[in-house]
């Protein structure tokens, strides 16, 4: 089990990324034979990307909370690299999509689905307290949370932000403001 880092960190990395959401639903359950080649070709193409990290995969997190509806939540350098290691005809990827689009296509037993979202450099936020490294922190390098960074709105600029609403021992740091509404 990886140990719990017991500080408050947050994620840096360097330049641009690519987040990519990928995942299924099983919409026939009874179709095992449909559905089983899609679940099991992620694991295979996962281990693929994990034996050759020049193409591009910095992490990712498999994501079950419905046993229906398996996702992963993977971290790339570019989408470039992504885009290359989906089209590339030596890798695991490129038969299974094949394969899907022979036997299953638009007929309704097994969805399929990704979302991929480009990040620009300093154009994110997390901290992590008390956690093993997890998501984009143990794609990326961790640092602690201190300084500018002991914010989110400080690690989201990249410069001090103000006090934290709540201090490390839970006191309330900062008053919120005051909401004005137009009358």
């Amino acid at each position: 089990m990886t140990s719990v880092e017991r500080r408050r960190l947050t994620a840096d990395i360097e330049g641009d990324f690519v987040v990519f959401l990928i995942g299924m639903r099983v919409n026939k359950p009874w179709k095992l034979h449909k559905w089983l080649p899609v679940f099991m070709a992620m694991p295979k193409m996962l281990r693929e990307l994990e034996r050759r990290p020049e193409a591009g995969l910095l992490g990712y997190r498999n994501l079950l909370g419905n046993p229906l509806q398996p996702a992963v939540l993977q971290y790339w350098r570019s989408f470039e690299q992504l885009d290359a290691w989906a089209r590339s005809k030596d890798g695991e990827h490129f038969p299974a999509w094949v394969k899907f689009n022979k036997t299953v296509a638009s007929n309704g037993d097994v969805g399929i689905w990704h979302e991929t979202f480009k990040v620009a450099a300093g154009q994110y936020e997390s901290v992590y307290n008390n956690m093993p490294p997890f998501g984009l922190g143990k794609a990326s390098k961790l640092v602690p949370a201190a300084g500018y960074r002991v914010t989110a709105a400080g690690r989201m600029s990249g410069h001090d932000a103000g006090a934290p609403a709540v201090t490390p021992d839970g006191e309330v740091a900062v008053e919120p403001a005051a909401v004005e509404t137009a009358i």
